[in-house]
């Protein structure tokens, strides 16, 4: 599974060293060596799990389909966002969500039957 790419339609078949991957991030951050440029590509797709070529130079509109079971592969990608967000309402109008650590020992310290402040009091 790529984590490059998170709906990657087909693997890609590296000329270089002939194993399957993802993407060309994959390959380079598992290879020690650079992804070789080719004319004709091998594909498989993920829906059929078979095996076709493209060339390349001349790629056309119909090629961006699966021969085997018409699986467009060519989409726009999704990659992985990085995002740092509260879950929740909007903070500046509901702070119910932050905590304050400080507010829950004061009133930790403040019991309702306090023994120190009445004990002049007591009989």
């Amino acid at each position: 599974m790529c984590k490059h790419i998170l709906n990657a339609q087909v693997a890609i078949r590296a000329p270089c060293c002939k194993l399957w991957f993802d993407c060309a991030e994959c390959h380079a951050e598992s290879q020690t060596h650079n992804l070789a440029k080719t004319a004709e590509m091998a594909f498989m797709c993920k829906k059929c799990k078979k095996a076709f070529r493209k060339d390349m130079s001349a790629y056309e509109e119909s090629d961006e389909y699966c021969p085997h079971c018409d699986n467009h592969y060519v989409i726009e990608a999704k990659t992985p966002q990085q995002v740092v967000r509260v879950e929740g309402e909007d903070l500046r109008v509901d702070a119910r969500m932050i905590k304050d650590d400080r507010v829950k020992a004061a009133a930790e310290e403040d019991a309702l039957f306090d023994d120190d402040a009445f004990a002049d009091r007591l009989g």
